[in-house]
């Protein structure tokens, strides 16, 4: 997935060890089924025969469902269907080999080009396309990993900024998360309390290309949104958060709240004077 994945747990249990192990399983599998960026994936062997109904497996199916329910619920601010274009940006370099990658999928397909069979299980494509579930199957990674270490209570996952606090922290007292400012390098610019959540930003300073674009796509206008520095979604689940925090980017501030609030989330949006929208609910961390 490209991405450093930390986990701590505060138990002394002998068994706490093996969760661990199947917890981080769960992002080597994740990734072997659901990334781009390898030919032999199952997602790259889904979507290549277009036109076919083809069997998939749990993970793939699920991941594939959500992004494009997302899809729906965003109108398509949220697309699974950009892997093409985001190739066009630069983005298509395998982080371990620094191979190219060049998977020949159309650049104007969309979500609505994918079709599910719920009842059979499959997944069909209508024309040549590349699906990019990374922000769907980076949290359910980080999902299922939590799963795995529920039952020692007190645990934090991080996945290169998307997290799951469980519990509290060695202190008794929820986690404080810290949201990184997005004009200056090294300070946050503010934190917040979690127990038993997920919490995911989406950030323009993350991963800057050429000719002052960033990495998150608008899938409607082709192009890098310019409303908003930072997304932060606040969730029962990171692959909600992660989905969310990415789509409200893309709307914008007014719509992103809107988007939150319509999901039973709390965020916050900064734009790059720094203004702040949030929901209702959400707190600073005193």
């Amino acid at each position: 997935m490209g991405t450093l994945v930390t986990m701590r747990v505060l138990s002394a249990e002998a068994e706490a060890l093996a969760a661990l192990d199947r917890a981080f399983a769960w992002f080597r599998e994740i990734e072997a089924v659901c990334t781009r960026f390898d030919e032999g994936s199952e997602l790259r062997r889904a979507t290549e025969r277009v036109g076919a109904a083809l069997a998939v497996s749990p993970i793939l199916f699920e991941t594939v469902r959500f992004a494009l329910l997302v899809a729906e619920r965003t109108g398509g601010a949220f697309d699974p269907a950009v892997g093409r274009r985001m190739e066009a940006r630069g983005l298509n370099r395998e982080y371990r080999s620094g191979a190219t990658v060049d998977s020949g999928g159309d650049g104007d397909a969309s979500y609505r080009d994918v079709e599910l069979d719920e009842e059979q299980r499959t997944l069909r494509v209508h024309r040549p396309l590349t699906l990019d579930l990374g922000a769907a199957a980076k949290g359910l990674a980080v999902d299922a990993a939590a799963r795995e270490l529920t039952p020692y209570r007190n645990f934090a996952i991080d996945a290169g900024g998307d997290l799951y606090l469980g519990g509290c922290n060695d202190r008794g007292a929820p986690w404080c998360v810290g949201i990184r400012h997005p004009r200056r390098e090294g300070e946050l610019i503010t934190s917040i309390e979690l127990s038993d959540q997920a919490v995911c930003t989406s950030g323009d300073y993350e991963r800057g290309l050429a000719g002052g674009e960033h990495h998150i796509l608008d899938p409607r206008t082709g192009t890098s949104p310019w409303r908003v520095a930072s997304a932060t979604v606040v969730a029962p689940n990171a692959m909600l958060a992660d989905a969310l925090a990415t789509a409200a980017f893309v709307l914008g501030p007014e719509k992103g709240i809107e988007l939150f609030h319509e999901e039973g989330v709390e965020g916050l949006i900064l734009t790059p004077e720094l203004e702040e929208f949030r929901t209702r609910a959400f707190r600073h961390a005193a």
